[in-house]
């Protein structure tokens, strides 16, 4: 039987006193190779296509470095598949014949830009709307508009890959840009864009309405990769994963989505949703994944459904039994807001079923996490189950409501090489929680090896329960907030946790490094969360 340590870490802070400098966590790495995703207009031939005219016959005519212009407001019914083109070098841009009316590059579009853009739809449920031959490459998507037909439900919207068997065979350099994806408002969608090729990326676009009933659904998706990917500055909206890494055995051999920067994006879940036929999970899942930069995103609306409600999980999963090299590991979670959520962050270790790899160097920093429980969730900041290897949590601001335990852990194999430091964070009902052994010390020396726990402040924490060095405030009043009502959780001049980390910064996130780093993708402040009661 499963034991778990339920460590209610809403703000508590502690590792095991004598666990400390000496047993700091080993940091991921950051991806090693990331995608040029600028614009470069091509110079070589234009190629016009207008409403009534074979797209695919433009397509399958054009040669790299040429330019398909398609009518905006157009609408052209596929699947249309992008083949390999053999001879010549540059990209294919596909882009709208209104590209002067979409927002520069760099800006993210919004669904009123579908005036000027054309459409690529699809009928039949088994096929999509973009597919691609084996070593399909650098075609760019820019300002189209991607959907099904009225009333159709579509597995796969846009299909990258899917099914390749060799690295060597993938498609890659595809970029989808600007483009505005969706699935039907009333029949839903399974998942909007399927990124199984190499260097595929998706930038300053709308993938939103893909939901489904009794099934996962994601806006994006990727597993059978090993990568470079890139999901920036996006709107993502999906019932099941927002964004999913894993959830298909790979079939290429030793295979891992790899080199994986998720920047600036809004993840976000309609509230009307609540309550409805949809299945609803989480809003970013890692179930496989080797240097992944999860930075400057807006995770907001996640409940308690199909599953427990946490925005974020990292999971490793071999997920039908034929991949144990299936793993989560370096990870780099950083400079993100987590708003209105059941639960905040949950880390496994191992997969629960199959042979994986254990999940080692998990990065938690500066992020600001406000889980209200939403939906009756637990409503725990952080989970720790099944015994990852080296994750440090460095310097966030977290709140919970005050009705359940924030962190929980598996009581084999232990959390090893465990760094909890500098955090700002409310205590919940119970703290930093282990199952039949208590709140803080207690629990830590149970369920974590090789820990710190130091220069944190647990806001209505008792010093008796934790480690030294670390700080109680009695309630949010004492942390002297420069605006808590206005969620502005910067510390004022006066604060006693100003620039008393250990590090010599000020405990908690750094509010201003967050909001550069979302730098629009999402809302930065809403109303200060009610700690007395769940939603």
């Amino acid at each position: 039987m499963r034991v778990f340590v339920t460590v209610l870490l809403s703000g508590v802070a502690w590792l095991a006193p004598w666990g400390s400098w000496s047993h700091a966590a080993q940091l991921p790495a950051l991806p090693q190779l990331l995608i040029d995703t600028s614009y470069f207009a091509p110079y070589g031939n234009r190629i016009v296509v207008k409403a009534g005219d074979d797209l695919q016959r433009a397509i399958d005519r054009a040669e790299p470095g040429d330019m398909i212009v398609v009518q905006a407001g157009a609408t052209f019914t596929g699947p249309f598949t992008l083949p390999d083109k053999t001879r010549g070098f540059g990209w294919i841009y596909i882009q709208s014949s209104a590209y002067a009316s979409l927002p520069p590059p760099g800006s993210r579009i919004t669904a009123a830009d579908a005036a000027h853009m054309p459409r690529i739809t699809v009928h039949a449920s088994g096929r999509s709307a973009i597919e691609t031959k084996a070593n399909a490459h650098h075609y760019r998507f820019v300002g189209i508009e991607f959907a099904p037909a009225p009333g159709t439900f579509i597995y796969n919207l846009v299909s990258v890959g899917t099914g390749g068997r060799s690295a060597a065979d993938l498609p890659h350099d595809i970029t989808f840009d600007r483009c505005y994806i969706h699935g039907d408002p009333v029949a839903g969608g399974r998942r909007g864009v399927i990124m199984d090729g190499v260097r595929v990326a998706v930038i300053d676009s709308r993938v939103a309405d893909f939901k489904e009933s009794g099934a996962d659904s994601q806006a994006v998706l990727a597993y059978n990769t090993p990568g470079p990917l890139k999901v920036a500055n996006n709107y993502l909206e999906a019932s099941g994963e927002n964004l999913m890494l894993g959830g298909a055995d790979p079939q290429i051999p030793d295979a891992l989505p790899s080199d994986v920067e998720i920047r600036r994006n809004h993840f976000f879940k309609p509230l009307a949703w609540m309550g409805s036929k949809w299945t609803v999970k989480n809003l970013l899942e890692l179930k496989l994944g080797r240097r992944v930069l999860v930075e400057g995103n807006v995770f907001e609306n996640n409940w308690l459904a199909a599953q427990d409600g946490e925005a974020i999980v990292i999971t490793p999963r071999n997920q039908d039994g034929g991949a144990p090299w299936s793993a989560t590991q370096d990870i780099t979670i950083r400079s993100n807001r987590i708003l209105n959520v059941g639960k905040g962050i949950n880390i496994a270790g191992i997969d629960d079923d199959y042979r994986s790899q254990r999940t080692r160097r998990v990065l938690i920093e500066n992020n600001v996490i406000d889980v209200t429980g939403l939906g009756k969730a637990t409503a725990r900041i952080f989970q720790f189950v099944s015994g990852p290897d080296n994750v440090t949590v460095r310097h966030n601001t977290g709140f919970t409501i005050a009705r359940g335990a924030s962190v929980m852990a598996a009581l084999t194999p232990k959390t090893d090489q465990f760094d909890f430091r500098d955090n700002l964070l409310s205590l919940g009902s119970y703290g930093f929680f282990g199952d039949a052994v208590g709140e803080g010390s207690a629990a830590l020396a149970a369920y974590f090896s090789n820990y710190s726990f130091r220069g944190n402040a647990v806001i209505g924490g008792a010093t008796r329960n934790y480690p030294a060095d670390n700080f109680f405030p009695a309630d949010t009043a004492a942390v002297r907030f420069l605006d808590y009502g206005g969620r502005d959780y910067r510390l004022s001049a006066f604060s006693p946790f100003k620039n008393a980390g250990t590090d010599g910064k000020d405990i908690g996130a750094d509010i201003d490094a967050i909001e550069e780093a979302i730098a629009g993708s999402g809302p930065r402040r809403l109303a200060a969360p009610d700690l007395r009661s769940a939603h």
